[in-house]
């Protein structure tokens, strides 16, 4: 059993999500849910791309050392 949650969101968006979601044979909340994990899952991507660009940035490496890189990994993963 879930408990009760509170939203409190602006009429002209909730009415677009009743819409979105009668469109879609679907509830309000199965919309807004779908909408929220996406919204995390998306968050989540963004900090490790982030983390990804300010680790690249401190180690010196720019976007045209990408595949040379990629190569080099590659070859001594291969044994070669």
């Amino acid at each position: 059993m879930q408990a009760e949650n509170k939203l409190s969101l602006p009429e002209p968006l909730l009415a677009e999500i009743r819409r979105a979601a009668q469109a879609e044979h679907r509830t309000v909340d199965e919309v807004l849910t779908d909408a929220v994990k996406r919204y995390v899952e998306d968050r989540s991507w963004t900090k490790l791309l982030d983390y990804g660009a300010e680790r690249a940035k401190t180690l010196g490496i720019g976007e045209f050392d990408i595949n040379r890189l990629i190569a080099e990994s590659r070859a001594e993963q291969s044994g070669h």
